[in-house]
């Protein structure tokens, strides 16, 4: 029976990327007898971790360089590479060459290089891994800026977390060439469901640490747990400030995706019996949150 799709699993990372530019999909069902029908409207641009820019060559020449392979007349490779630098920034360095600029330069104009041939997907090999936090922040609000703007689907591969949180719609994880777990971001970085993936996006294995054996049996410890709850309204903050109720922040597991809190908190509450059920009864009337009992545990 022919197949029209081939497993991701046992493939390395320089693999699953040659199967998404389609080399070893080909091969393979070529091998196998059967010839798909080739995506001939589609084309990739790369992103590569340590820029690969022509020396010899200015920032105008680099972007031009695939158009000119693909026969484009010089007049308007170069049209379209002075567009490409004022779209990532750099309009200023056409006539530099590789050595004058940053490293955050640098990937600009790989960036920029990248899309010189109108592609469909844009592949964004460890693309941030060179760079310095600020510069990293900067690279990748261009890449999710250049994905809203132009409508190019962004495929990132990478081990920063960060990279994934700020950028990513949806992500899959691989554990020893097996995609063990995949779905939207939000999904996975508020409730990973393999080991790899705790390991990966909850450190701490998923939820905030809980040694409760320093606190008397009467302590009131609750594990609050958000869910995509507005990051907008500081939780503990606006207890105190609207009842007037103080509690302790034990240990916390949280984190920001596109303005949402996703995560876990321990909360030591007041001994007084009545002020802790106010407590629980405030953050459970949150949207996103849920409160558990943990005391004892």
């Amino acid at each position: 029976m022919k197949k029209d799709f081939l497993t991701v699993n046992d493939f390395t990372k320089e693999e699953l990327m040659d199967i998404i530019n389609l080399s070893i999909a080909i091969k393979k069902s070529i091998n196998s007898g059967y010839n798909p029908p080739l995506m001939k409207g589609m084309t990739l641009g790369m992103i590569f971790q340590q820029f690969n820019l022509l020396m010899q060559r200015s920032c105008l020449k680099n972007i031009c360089f695939p158009m000119e392979l693909a026969g484009v007349k010089k007049a308007d490779a170069e049209k379209r590479a002075r567009e490409l630098l004022e779209l990532v920034g750099l309009p200023d360095k056409a006539e530099a060459y590789p050595a004058q600029l940053s490293g955050g330069q640098k990937q600009r104009i790989a960036i920029a290089r990248a899309l010189a041939t109108d592609p469909k997907v844009l592949l964004c090999d460890e693309a941030t891994s060179a760079l310095d936090p600020n510069t990293t922040h900067a690279i990748l609000t261009l890449i999710k800026d250049i994905n809203k703007k132009l409508g190019i689907t962004v495929v990132v591969i990478t081990h920063q977390m960060s990279v994934v949180e700020e950028i990513c719609d949806h992500v899959a994880i691989l554990d020893g060439g097996v995609v063990v777990e995949e779905g939207s971001v939000q999904e996975i970085f508020s409730n990973p469901k393999t080991p790899a993936a705790k390991r990966l996006v909850a450190p701490n294995g998923g939820s905030a640490a809980r040694d409760l054996s320093s606190f008397a049996p009467d302590d009131h410890v609750v594990r609050v747990t958000f869910n995509g709850s507005s990051t907008a309204k500081p939780l503990v903050a606006s207890l105190a400030a609207e009842k007037g109720i103080l509690v302790s922040v034990l240990s916390a597991d949280t984190r920001d995706l596109s303005g949402q809190c996703y995560g876990s908190m321990l909360l030591k509450l007041p001994t007084d019996v009545e002020q802790a059920k106010q407590a629980a009864a405030y953050m459970r009337s949150q949207n996103g949150v849920t409160v558990e009992e943990v005391t004892g545990e």
